[in-house]
C-alpha cells in the first residue's frame, strides 16, 4: 500500500511535466520585401492531441537588437505561458513571435522595425502577407475578440500603431517599455529606423487622430506598463496622458524597474491573463 501511495505520488508530481507545449519555427516568404521572414510560434499543450478546437492568438513582438527567438531564449515565454495556463491564470493560446530585426551588426541597421520604409515595407508585409499566412496554417479563431498584440520596446511602439492603425483587429493591446514616442537621446541605429519611429509616433498618432477614429480605437483593451526607471518612461506617461486626454480607455502600470528582461517577463504572466479575459468571453 504504502508503495502505491508513494507511486501515485510520484505520478502526480511527473504529470505536470508530461503536458507539453511546443515551439515551431516557421519560414515565411514575402512578395513585397522580396525575402523570407522568420517566425517563432508557442502551441499549448493539447494542440497536437484535440485536432478540432481552435485558439484565440497573441503576436509577440521583440525590441530592438533582437529577433524573433527573443521571447523563447532570453524572455522565458514558453515556461511562463505553460505556467499561467495550468495555474488557470491564463486560457490555452497560440503565441506568434515574428521577426523585424535588421541586417547589421547586433541586429540593428537596414531592414529593423516594424513599420514600412523606402523599399522595405514591413507593416504592409505584416497585415497583408504574414497574419494571414498564420492564421491559415495554424487552428486560430481568427476574429477581433479572440487576436491580441503586445510587444516590448520598439516591439511596445509597434504594438500601440498597430492596434490604433488596425483597431478592428485586435481586441487586446499590451505595450511593455514600449518606444511609444520620441527617442530618449542619441542612438546609434541607421536613418531610416530614426526616422520611421519620428514618422510613426503613438502618441502624435493618437494625438492627431480624427475623433471619429478614436471610437474605434476605445474598442481596444488597453495595457500599458513600463518600470519606473525605464529609459522610456516619459514617452510611456506621455503617451498615458494622451490617451486619458483623448477619452480612451487603458489600464496603465509603473513598476519598480528598469529596460531589462528581468522586468518583462515580470509583465507577461499579467499580459496573458488580461488577454485571457476578453478571449474567454
Amino acid at each position: 500500500m504504502k508503495r502505491l501511495l508513494m507511486l501515485a505520488a510520484m505520478v502526480s508530481l511527473a504529470a505536470p511535466l508530461t503536458a507539453q507545449s511546443r515551439l515551431e519555427t516557421v519560414t515565411i516568404p514575402s512578395r513585397l520585401l522580396g525575402a523570407e521572414k522568420t517566425c517563432m510560434v508557442y502551441l499549448p499543450d493539447g494542440y497536437d492531441r484535440d485536432t478540432v478546437r481552435h485558439y484565440p492568438i497573441v503576436y509577440l513582438l521583440h525590441g530592438a537588437s533582437d529577433t524573433y527567438k527573443a521571447w523563447t531564449e532570453r524572455g522565458n515565454m514558453r515556461q511562463i505561458t505553460d505556467e499561467a495556463i495550468a495555474a488557470g491564470l491564463a486560457v490555452p493560446m497560440v503565441i506568434v513571435m515574428p521577426d523585424a530585426s535588421g541586417e547589421g551588426e547586433h541586429h540593428t541597421g537596414e531592414h529593423m522595425g516594424y513599420f514600412d520604409v523606402e523599399g522595405w515595407p514591413y507593416e504592409q508585409f505584416f497585415f497583408e502577407e504574414f497574419m494571414p499566412e498564420i492564421e491559415r496554417r495554424y487552428r486560430i479563431v481568427a476574429d477581433k475578440q479572440h487576436r491580441a498584440i503586445a510587444g516590448l520596446s520598439m516591439g511596445g511602439g509597434g504594438t500601440a500603431v498597430y492596434a490604433l492603425r488596425h483597431p478592428e483587429l485586435f481586441g487586446s493591446a499590451c505595450s511593455m517599455s514600449g518606444l511609444l514616442d520620441l527617442f530618449p537621446g542619441p542612438r546609434s541605429y541607421d536613418n531610416a529606423f530614426m526616422r520611421s519611429v519620428v514618422e510613426n509616433s503613438p502618441v502624435a498618432l493618437l494625438r492627431d487622430m480624427p475623433d471619429e477614429k478614436l471610437e474605434a480605437v476605445r474598442t481596444v483593451r488597453w495595457w500599458v506598463d513600463c518600470g519606473d526607471d525605464d529609459i522610456l518612461w516619459l514617452s510611456n506617461v506621455t503617451f498615458y496622458t494622451t490617451m486619458r486626454l483623448r477619452n480612451v480607455p487603458l489600464q496603465y502600470r509603473m513598476r519598480d524597474g528598469v529596460h531589462s528582461w528581468r522586468y518583462w517577463q515580470t509583465v507577461l504572466p499579467d499580459a496573458l491573463s488580461f488577454f485571457s479575459i476578453e478571449f474567454g468571453k
